[in-house]
């Protein structure tokens, strides 16, 4: 097997494993998944904490009916809004509740709990996890906005 196939095996089989253990945490903390996450974690950088959802759908890399099934529960729970255009009938913004930003800074500390448990394991450095991001980057992952760390 090439080294170029090893390596893609190898990152998918580690996003799987990220991805259950983010939604385990947030699953049993907060009662959403780690896609659920991402969603009300990339509103909150927007300005308002408000997007298109087509904008949402394009940031997160998924489709615009991808967004729209993931927002359902979102806004059934009252994290999420639907806001309409006023000047565009077919456009619809996806907003933040208040209730959402309080919920997402509980969510924001369980995810960066489980991040630093997640490198603590290995003993990574930070000069390692930042190379790593760098290179995740070049491969077309795209992180978010550093957020200084206020930790409540």
């Amino acid at each position: 097997m090439n080294g170029g196939l090893d390596a893609v095996l190898r990152l998918v089989r580690a996003q799987t494993a990220m991805v259950k253990r983010f939604d385990a945490s947030l699953g049993g903390l907060h009662g959403v998944s780690l896609a659920d996450f991402t969603m009300l974690l990339r509103l909150s950088e927007a300005p308002g904490d408000r997007m298109r959802r087509v904008d949402l759908a394009e940031a997160l890399g998924l489709t615009a009916s991808g967004v729209t099934r993931g927002l359902v529960p979102l806004e059934r729970i009252g994290l999420v809004r639907r806001d309409p255009d006023a000047r565009d009938a077919r456009v619809a913004y996806a907003t933040l509740t208040e209730t959402g930003r309080e919920r997402l800074s509980e969510m924001l500390v369980t995810a960066e709990r489980v991040a630093a448990e997640v490198f603590a394991e290995q003993a990574w450095t930070e000069e390692e996890t930042a190379r790593l991001a760098g290179f995740l980057g070049r491969l077309g992952g795209a992180g978010f906005p550093r957020r200084e760390s206020g930790g409540s």
